[in-house]
C-alpha cells in the first residue's frame, strides 16, 4: 500500500454524533474529503440537514437522522438508520459535548449530571450500539473526543474536566477489551480551539490570555487542524493503534517554562 493510500477513506462509512458543530463537523467535512460517506448527527435536524448538503457537496453519501446521546433509544435509532442505508459502520467518531463554566462548591448537581451523561455516558451508548456491530464485523475505528483538560485542572471547569478524564480512561479500557476483534480505540485531546462552546470563554478573556501564555505556539487552535489526526485514527495508517490519546494542542500539555 502506497502512503497516500494508507490515510484514504474510499469506501468507509462513518459516524459523527456531534459532528454538526465545532470539531465534530470539521471532522465530517474532513472525512467526507477523504473519500469516507459520513453521517454526522446531532439534536438539531436543521444543523444534520445543512451539513449533510455539505457532505454530499463533496461527492459523498449522507443521512438526515438526529441524535441525541442522551437518550439510549436515539443513539440505537441513528445505528439501524445507519445499518439499513450502508449495511455497515466502519468508523466511529464521538464529538458530542457540553460545558459550562461554574465554581465547583456552586455546581449545581442536576446540571452536573446533564455534563457527565453528555460528554462521558453519551460517549459510553454509542461506543457500545455501534461497537457491538464493529465487533461482529472485525473491523472498526472508535475515535472519542477527549480534552486537555483530562490532564490538567481548568478552573471552573470541574463537571467538564471530569468527564473528559473519564473518557480518556474509557478509551485505554475499551480499547484492550476490543483489540483482538479488529476494533481499535483512540480519542483526540484537543487544547484551545475557539469553537462555539469555548469561544465565550477564551475569545479576549483574561482565561485565554493565560491559555496562550501556557500554549508554546502562542495561538489557538484552527478547528481545520484537528482533521488531520482524525483521518489518521480513522485510517489503516493506525493500523496498529489502539488505547491511545493524541494530543492537539499546541504543546500545551509537554508545556512547562516557556522564557
Amino acid at each position: 500500500m502506497k502512503g497516500q493510500e494508507l490515510f484514504e477513506l474510499d469506501g468507509r462509512v462513518a459516524v459523527i454524533t456531534g459532528g454538526t458543530t465545532g470539531l465534530g463537523r470539521e471532522i465530517a467535512l474532513g472525512f467526507a474529503a477523504a473519500g469516507a460517506d459520513v453521517v454526522a448527527s446531532s439534536r438539531t435536524q436543521e444543523h444534520v440537514d445543512a451539513v449533510a448538503r455539505e457532505i454530499e457537496a463533496l461527492g459523498r453519501r449522507s443521512l438526515r437522522v438526529a441524535c441525541d446521546v442522551l437518550d439510549r433509544a436515539s443513539v440505537q435509532q441513528l445505528h439501524d438508520a445507519v445499518i439499513a442505508a450502508f449495511g455497515k459502520v466502519d468508523i466511529l467518531v464521538n464529538a458530542a459535548g457540553m460545558a459550562k463554566k461554574v465554581p465547583t462548591l456552586d455546581e449545581d448537581e442536576a446540571e452536573w449530571l446533564k455534563i457527565i451523561d453528555t460528554n462521558l455516558t453519551g460517549t459510553m451508548r454509542a461506543c457500545q450500539i455501534f461497537g457491538r456491530t464493529m465487533v461482529s464485523a472485525h473491523y472498526g475505528r472508535i475515535i472519542n473526543v477527549a480534552s486537555s483538560t483530562a490532564f490538567r485542572g481548568s478552573f471552573q471547569l470541574a463537571a467538564y474536566g471530569a468527564s473528559k478524564s473519564a473518557v480518556a480512561s474509557l478509551t485505554r479500557t475499551l480499547a484492550i477489551e476490543l483489540a483482538e476483534s479488529g476494533v481499535n480505540v483512540n480519542a483526540i485531546a484537543p487544547g484551545v480551539f475557539p469553537t462555539e462552546m469555548s469561544a465565550p470563554m477564551v475569545k479576549d478573556t483574561q482565561r485565554g490570555e493565560e491559555l496562550l501564555i501556557r500554549t508554546p505556539m502562542h495561538r489557538f487552535g484552527k478547528p481545520r487542524e484537528v482533521v488531520g489526526p482524525a483521518i489518521f485514527l480513522a485510517s489503516e495508517a493506525a493500523g496498529f493503534v489502539t488505547g491511545e490519546v493524541l494530543a492537539v494542542d499546541g504543546g500545551y500539555l509537554a508545556s512547562g517554562v516557556n522564557v
